[in-house]
């Protein structure tokens, strides 16, 4: 019955944007139009709720990759496939009748926002944040210095990374930042390769850390231990990394236990975990398993760097600098302030993790470049009718994919408000993908289409079934354009 239903729905949308087999159109010429810029997460979620909740609306969504999902390919850990299972979901969206994926599309660029606003009746920004927040700090364009962003792109495949090639040969890492992507780049740099190899972690990457001579990971953070910013999961998970162990400084945790009662309940079991680790006494067992480690990690505490100092060539990083903070403040509010002590560190990679931001599209689209988002009321982008974001180009960059989940169904509620209020004037005949279809041809643009995207998708499962892994994934474009047009 499945397969039925999905070759009618093909076969819909073949006749909707072809006239072929004399069938009459799914959605007449006059329904609603909707464009969403990005095949992420937002994207895909803002998608999902609109033909959901809309019998009539058309939804079209433009990727500058020619592959979908964003960061759930690009940003998720590969030891982390239960968070891509969000993927099947996804896919349901990009099968329906209603709905179409147009990748090897680059807004902006190919195509602008004014000429998808004469297309559609409405534009959704879903294009995430693909910036990378700067130090700020004297030594940080040295080799060896990354930020996050592009060392997860780097083991993720994402391809503007795949020449990222991380020099792993010191044995002290530091990575700025104490969120879960900083504990999703310490452990993939701790994990052991038989653990990683049953992933679909990229195989340069793999065979990188594989020779890799890192054993120490320090992650650090300006503030205090009730300040962390990682989740429970991620904290258990590296306690539990094998062949690793925990070295904390228990003087961080000083009167710590004593404000336990007075946090809410997700606060209080982060803490107690991290009291556990860091100063308590471990069982036998545990003891024993530490013992045997080779590789540690630790969490250091009111810290903030001042200088990634130079090798003697002047060339790399060999260590860096921090000033040791107090906190000031009560409660949620505490904020960090400098005692004029500083700490040298010695170490050879230093991985930033101090968030991504977004970037400005199109000149025509209202941009906040000191929030890093596009200003909105709701999803509503502000002084300008049909035009809607939703995600992290909304909000910024923070939360898990639930998060921008709910974000993005609220953008999509917001829409469709506008649309039965006459807010959003839906009544005109736009041209939607055809008329985006005739632009980007005369430009020499060949987007991908979702069935195209399945070509790739089943090409790189092959590879990594060769080596025991769900995929392999392609990390040159033009590879990924011949497999889809083969």
């Amino acid at each position: 019955m499945l397969k039925l239903f999905l070759t009618s729905a093909r076969c819909v949308r073949i006749t909707r944007f072809h006239g072929v087999c004399g069938l009459a159109t799914s959605t007449p010429a006059s329904s609603p139009k909707v464009c969403i810029v990005g095949g992420g997460p937002a994207g895909f979620y803002t998608a999902q709720h609109l033909v959901k909740t809309r019998t009539d609306v058309q939804v079209d969504i433009y990727e500058r990759l020619p592959v979908p999902f964003g960061l759930v390919r690009f940003g998720v850990a590969p030891d982390h496939p239960e968070v891509k299972n969000v993927i099947n979901t996804f896919t349901q969206t990009a099968q329906h009748a209603r709905c179409s994926f147009h990748g090897n599309v680059t807004v902006g660029k190919d195509v602008t926002v004014e000429e998808l606003q004469e297309a559609y009746h409405a534009v959704v920004l879903s294009y995430g944040a693909e910036g990378n927040r700067t130090m700020g700090v004297p030594g940080e364009d040295l080799a060896g210095v990354y930020s996050a962003k592009d060392f997860v792109g780097w083991y993720n495949g994402l391809p503007r990374n795949r020449e990222l090639r991380p020099d792993l040969s010191c044995e002290t890492a530091v990575i700025l930042g104490q969120g879960n992507v900083a504990l999703d780049v310490a452990r993939i740099l701790l994990s052991p390769v038989d653990i990683l190899k049953k992933t679909d972690i990229t195989q340069h990457a793999l065979d990188s850390l594989a020779e890799s001579s890192v054993r120490r990971v320090l992650i650090v953070g300006r503030r205090g231990p009730l300040q962390v910013a990682c989740t429970i999961k991620e904290l258990r998970e590296m306690l539990n990394l094998p062949g690793t162990r925990p070295e904390m400084e228990a003087s961080e945790f000083e009167g710590i236990a004593e404000t336990l009662k007075a946090l809410a309940r997700p606060r209080k079991r982060l803490t107690e975990l991290l009291l556990k680790a860091a100063v308590e006494t471990p069982g036998e067992e545990e003891l024993e398993r530490r013992n045997r480690a080779e590789r540690a990690w630790g969490f250091r505490f009111l810290r903030r760097p001042l200088e990634v100092l130079p090798s003697t060539d002047l060339i790399r990083a060999a260590g860096i600098r921090l000033a040791v903070n107090r906190l000031e403040g009560d409660g949620e509010g505490v904020w960090a302030v400098a005692t004029g002590e500083v700490e040298d560190v010695e170490c050879g990679l230093v991985i930033s993790s101090i968030g991504y931001k977004s970037l400005p599209i199109d000149p025509a689209v209202p941009f906040d470049a000191r929030k890093a988002i596009i200003p909105n009321t709701m999803g509503r982008v502000q002084q300008t009718a049909g035009l809607y974001c939703s995600g992290w180009v909304k909000r910024g960059p923070t939360g898990v994919i639930a998060t921008t989940m709910n974000d993005s169904f609220d953008t999509a509620r917001t829409l469709l408000q506008d649309m039965d209020k006459g807010t959003l004037d839906v009544s005109t005949i736009k041209p939607g993908s055809q008329g985006v279809s005739v632009l980007l041809e005369k430009r020499g643009v060949k987007p991908v289409s979702f069935s195209d995207w399945e070509k790739i998708n089943s090409e790189e499962t092959r590879r990594g079934e060769t080596r025991g892994k769900p995929r392999e994934k392609m990390l040159d474009v033009g590879e990924m354009l011949q497999v889809a047009r083969a």
